[in-house]
């Protein structure tokens, strides 16, 4: 484990909408599960406050032997209510044509904040079926497609049904997404968190989300591409999109076999380049999280790849100490990186500069630097700076 890591971390909340919890269902015999299942029917359609959530999953034979018009008067009842907020139906409760069903009724909504479809085979048929759906769902927070057979087609879909859709968080992990092909202009406006964990999306894919993360406005702030087919080509794209980027807080890579270490090492430069003091201070001080390699340390020594990953977490780590102010942060990667000897050499060597720090300071500034260095880092490396000054 990375002793580095944060509980507050979005790997610890978010990170694994793909691995649905098995607690949402409680014990029950299979009976008390069909009792509990009508009971909610019945409470959705007579509009109950105290049901706000319905649960089902492809286990529960109850649910194979809806009708299409039990189907579709469950949408009926559904888009009238106006106390039901989450939509559970997971691991094989719905397909395509179930779905068709459904969302013939279930055209509009006031209250479902959050769906959950995930593990259903749902293809981009699927998809157009919640159309009208996602076009009138006023207060829609999150939706979770997380293994279906969406491909591309699906997804980009998906994602123009979205454009006025006040969604924050979509997971189309494991969805067969190959290409991306989005307009810009109808990214939906509050879209928080996008997880693509366990696709296909290889260069193009990112040089479509490099348009998205270069958008002034821009409001995405965790971006998970983990398990894709990511390589450095795509990492030097996201790399210059983030250069000016001031949303994105999350950027996880890690299972992309394509990153080699020059791919690191651009992302290493992207949150600390250590190749002059101004290069520092222009670096990103935005992003609190991001991974390419997992490390393993208690005990275990680190290889060069996990040692560039060592760099990158103290530099975002670095980045969450002085969240929402960048001058801060940068200031502080200058003392802890630039005017640390030791630490210095390390990123030195690993970014290919060979260069001392003190060239670019000039005579009148070097008596504050050197007393900087003393205040920070205690006169061990006070003597080290004097030394490659004389």
């Amino acid at each position: 484990m990375d002793s580095d890591s944060d509980p507050s971390s979005p790997w610890a909340s978010l990170d694994e909408a793909e691995e649905e919890d098995d607690n949402s269902s409680p014990e029950a015999s299979v009976d008390n599960q069909e009792e509990d299942w009508l009971a909610d029917l019945q409470r959705i359609r007579e509009n109950n406050p105290l049901t706000s959530r319905i649960y089902g999953r492809g286990e529960h034979n109850f649910l194979h032997n809806m009708t299409d018009e039990e189907w579709e008067e469950l949408g009926r009842d559904m888009s009238n209510n106006t106390h039901l907020e989450d939509v559970h139906l997971d691991d094989g409760a719905l397909n395509d044509h179930k779905i068709s069903f459904l969302f013939r009724g279930l055209t509009k909504s006031n209250s479902i904040e959050n769906i959950h479809f995930c593990s259903n085979a749902l293809s981009v048929q699927g998809v157009r079926s919640m159309v009208p759906f996602l076009q009138n769902a006023a207060n829609f927070s999150s939706m979770y497609l997380v293994y279906n057979n969406l491909l591309s087609e699906g997804f980009n879909e998906l994602f123009r049904a979205l454009r006025n859709n006040p969604i924050e968080v979509l997971n189309c992990g494991y969805c067969g997404i190959c290409s991306i092909q989005i307009d810009i202009a109808s990214f939906p406006r509050n879209l928080t968190y996008l997880m693509l964990n366990g696709n296909k999306i290889s260069t193009d894919g990112c040089r479509v989300l490099a348009k998205l993360l270069q958008e002034e406005d821009s409001t995405l702030a965790h971006l998970q591409l983990r398990k894709n087919k990511i390589g450095d080509e795509g990492v030097a794209i996201l790399v210059d999109a983030l250069q000016n980027n001031k949303s994105l807080g999350t950027l996880d890579l890690r299972g992309n076999d394509g990153i080699s270490k020059q791919g690191q090492i651009l992302l290493l430069k992207l949150v600390n380049d250590i190749s002059c003091i101004k290069a520092t201070l222009q670096s990103n001080h935005t992003l609190r999280y991001l991974n390419d390699k997992c490390i393993i340390r208690d005990g275990y020594p680190l290889n060069v790849d996990e040692e560039i990953q060592k760099e990158i977490n103290f530099a975002t780590k670095i980045n969450r100490n002085h969240d929402g102010n960048p001058d801060a942060a940068g200031r502080e990667k200058v003392i802890q990186t630039q005017l640390h000897s030791a630490r210095r050499s390390e990123l030195a060597d690993l970014q290919g500069v060979d260069h001392s720090v003190f060239s670019e300071i000039g005579a009148l500034q070097l008596p504050e630097v050197l007393a900087l260095v003393d205040r920070s880092h205690g006169q061990g490396e006070l003597y080290v700076a004097l030394k490659s000054v004389v």
